[in-house]
């Protein structure tokens, strides 16, 4: 699916003067529970002790090593966040607005967050690899920028298949210094991804976030249409009356479903999932909720000495 990129200035007035004004009040202000860290640096990681913040237990670390771990943070002036952002040819498709013009959306929201409280953010793009850096700056210009150079990408009628894996291990080579990374894409990729992910987020605050269209999951009755890849550019007929094709093509996305997910817990990062029409406040704000939610049950748990899962 075609479409014009959104101009980069209307974009950010827009998500100056409407998101993040209903962002603001949603969340009071607590971005802390959006950006783990957020105005703090690591400092280490050590075992739970009795009388711990349980706010700063590392759940990601704690369910994989089945013990309790804490983050020790010290006091750090800036923040330095790096967007890995997925710009291959898959993420032009979508029935409700492209996935490309989400990510767009999304970057301005957070880059605008982050560099109006004074702190740094960059981004590594990836078409076939990882071909664009945009080095860690602050401002509003340096946001503008990103959002032209995402928008100037010239639209592939074909390209090699996604190997997310192959770029979140350029990433992990590029980024030495501990920093908050989005790695936005809509994980149709090679497989393989989940190791180098969770390689990126011992050493950095990592969130996964997943952009998707509801006709990924499901195709409606719409009779007979043409059906392209996004990446190989092969065509083909399909009869979409055919309920027994759209039987099999569900139960394919719910088993590609079954395997990301599984590959985000593998990884150990926490995932914010959008879907192109949704709204990107609420969605933001669920996930905000969802990671309150969590810490509040699994402190109780470890309050009482239950057995934390992964």
């Amino acid at each position: 699916m075609s479409g014009s990129p959104p101009d980069p200035e209307a974009l950010l007035r827009r998500v100056e003067w409407t998101v993040l004004r209903r962002l603001d009040g949603l969340l009071q202000g607590d971005y802390r529970t959006l950006f783990r860290g957020f105005g703090l640096d690591l400092a280490e990681l050590r075992e739970y002790q009795y009388h711990d913040d349980v706010r700063r237990i590392d759940w990601n670390v704690t369910a994989r090593l089945q013990t309790p771990y804490v983050r020790e943070y010290h006091e750090d002036r800036e923040v330095t966040a790096w967007f890995l952002l997925d710009a291959s040819p898959s993420m032009d498709f979508g029935s409700a607005g492209r996935k490309r013009d989400l990510l767009q959306a999304f970057v301005a929201v957070l880059a605008r967050l982050l560099t109006r409280r004074g702190n740094r953010v960059g981004a590594l793009l990836y078409g076939e690899r990882l071909d664009t850096v945009i080095p860690a700056r602050g401002g509003r210009r340096h946001v503008l920028e990103i959002l032209h150079r995402l928008g100037s990408r010239p639209a592939r009628e074909r390209a090699a298949p996604t190997d997310l894996g192959e770029f979140l291990r350029a990433a992990l080579k590029f980024l030495e210094r501990r920093a908050l990374v989005f790695l936005v894409s809509d994980f149709i990729s090679a497989p393989g991804w989940d190791r180098p992910l969770a390689a990126l987020a011992v050493r950095h605050e990592c969130v996964a976030v997943r952009l998707y269209d509801p006709l990924e999951m499901e195709i409606p009755d719409v009779g007979l249409v043409l059906v392209q890849d996004a990446e190989s550019g092969e065509q083909l007929w399909v009869d979409t009356a055919d309920r027994a094709f759209r039987r099999r093509f569900a139960a394919l996305a719910a088993r590609r479903e079954e395997r990301l997910r599984a590959g985000l817990r593998a990884a150990g990062v926490d995932a914010l999932e959008i879907a192109t029409g949704d709204d990107l406040v609420e969605a933001l704000a669920r996930f905000a909720a969802m990671r309150k939610l969590r810490d509040r049950r699994l402190g109780g748990a470890l309050a009482s000495g239950a057995r934390i899962s992964p």
